[in-house]
């Protein structure tokens, strides 16, 4: 079509320029062929306002291996979810609120590296709804967005009759469904509803899978482990007879048996069935986001064991837990004392750490200082477990010391560089960082994760960092347990034994 020659004067800022360049086409130089027939279709793109927002576009159009083809197919990507990654390359904007949408376009803004398109994406799904949640729990877990997951869990945990009730809920899959009866707390007025849940589900896999939903055995060859994880002898005989008791998913031996335990008579448990009677809790409504809202004045009303401090009578009683050469903090005095002073007029000082606004520093008390030198890389990890649910903010490791015979000719700070992560029970990365920043000597240095996480209870998890940076740095053998404002933290959980490179992750920060 024919565009006229002063477009450019109703055009009254960059982002118009660009968008009206996006919509006609103008001056394009590729073409992409996305998604598949019949549905197909052909988009136009330029390569330098690609190239500038995309590492794999700039690879694409201007790398070694560059795309020599005209068009260019892209089968795996719907799209109404590229057009949308095209306009916000354009113009910056974002207005999506089609879950559907949301998750193919993060799936597209993942596989061309658009961390800010991933973020706006996964940002927009914490306000999901019950019929969404578990699907969009799903979606979290692939991507391994686990603060997203852990926000969705809470939703499915703080409205279960309600997720339990909508029709979406027999889509799920079946790790989702084992998931919920693995909770503890749900919000449930009896087994009862997770048991006719769970039966419902089953049915729906039976047809999805061309197998009799009216047959015993095909409902049970769907659903895993899911009868060992339902409470049946938290009902009442009444409720297990009249439910679980005319279901096609215990048999007559399995029902008999429950009734009779049920009853006092103390027989047998079937084999794979739990033995629990309690009833589980029902959790408070808040969310992973509530936590980040949550004003410094709410935590510090919170909780009992967090204390103001009365001010040190002299400059030599002062510690500065947060900056402090880790060699001058007595390990002996930091395990048992119970208050802490610091030069931080928002710190509260707390049994094995201190607080500093929403923030939590499980310091770890070190029994023995030694020394040892980075040539290169010096990698350090530590394996944990607690016993509450908390969110995992970072960490604190101390920077180089100066050594004393060289004190005169070092300069006392220098560029650290160093590698951060977290990792779950089965080693899938949860979240990380790269730092690269100024410090002092002879400190501790505060590492935050690019992401919060939350991390559950008696779960095995492990920090690892890597210092790329040459020059000698503090270890030492550090306690295997450490109590935080009543959470208890346990070190060294695979080995039985911590290593004494593993006194170089000197703190965990964290919040609940």
């Amino acid at each position: 079509m024919d565009l006229p020659c002063d477009w450019q004067f109703n055009q009254h800022n960059v982002l118009h320029r660009t968008q009206y360049l996006l919509e006609t086409g103008l001056w394009s130089d590729c073409n992409f062929i996305v998604g598949l027939e019949p549905n197909q279709q052909i988009l136009k793109g330029h390569k330098l306002f690609l190239a500038m927002a995309s590492p794999v576009f700039q690879a694409m159009f201007f790398g070694n291996m560059s795309e020599k083809c005209d068009m260019i197919p892209i089968r795996d990507v719907d799209p109404e979810a590229f057009k949308t990654l095209l306009k916000f390359i354009y113009t910056d904007q974002f207005n999506v609120h089609c879950f559907e949408l949301i998750y193919e376009l993060c799936y597209c803004a993942k596989k061309y590296m658009l961390p800010s398109l991933v973020d706006k994406c996964i940002n927009s799904l914490y306000s999901v709804s019950t019929k969404e949640v578990c699907r969009t729990y799903e979606f979290a877990k692939f991507f391994e967005e686990s603060a997203l997951m852990c926000n969705c869990l809470n939703i499915i945990c703080t409205r279960t009759n309600e997720v339990l009730e909508e029709p979406s809920w027999k889509d799920v899959q079946l790790d989702t469904v084992l998931t919920v009866l693995d909770q503890e707390e749900l919000h449930i007025s009896s087994e009862l509803e997770l048991f006719n849940a769970l039966e419902s589900w089953a049915k729906a896999e039976c047809i999805r899978k061309y197998l009799d939903p009216n047959n015993g055995k095909c409902l049970k060859s769907v659903i895993g482990n899911a009868l060992s994880k339902i409470r049946f002898l938290s009902l009442d005989a009444k409720s297990l007879a009249h439910g679980p008791g005319i279901s096609l998913l215990l048999t007559q031996d399995e029902i008999f048996s429950l009734l009779m335990n049920n009853l006092g008579s103390g027989h047998k448990i079937p084999e794979g069935f739990t033995i629990i009677k309690q009833n589980r809790g029902t959790r408070c409504k808040t969310s992973v986001m509530d936590h980040h809202k949550a004003s410094p004045s709410i935590f510090s009303h919170q909780y009992g064991q967090l204390v103001s401090y009365p001010p040190p009578s002299t400059e030599s009683d002062k510690r500065k837990i947060l900056v402090t050469p880790s060699s001058s903090i007595p390990s002996q005095g930091l395990k048992k004392a119970k208050y802490f002073y610091t030069e931080e007029p928002s710190c509260i000082a707390i049994e094995g750490g201190i607080r500093e606004g929403s923030k939590y520093y499980c310091l770890r008390p070190v029994c023995r200082i030694d020394e040892c030198f980075n040539n290169n890389i010096l990698d350090c990890s530590v394996t944990f477990k607690v016993d509450k649910n908390i969110s995992i903010l970072g960490v604190q490791v101390p920077s180089q010391v100066m050594k004393e015979d060289v004190k005169h000719l070092v300069i006392p700070s220098y560029t650290e560089l160093l590698y951060a992560h977290l990792l779950d029970w089965d080693g899938t990365r949860l979240t990380y960082t790269h730092f690269s920043t100024k410090v002092d000597t002879d400190t501790l240095v505060e590492i935050i994760f690019n992401r919060s996480i939350c991390i559950q209870k008696n779960k095995v998890y492990r920090i690892e960092v890597v210092f790329n940076k040459s020059g000698w740095y503090p270890t030492g053998y550090c306690s295997q347990t450490m109590t935080c404002d009543s959470v208890l933290f346990s070190f060294g959980i695979e080995s039985n034994s911590v290593d004494i490179q593993d006194g170089l992750i000197r703190s965990i920060i964290f919040n609940k």
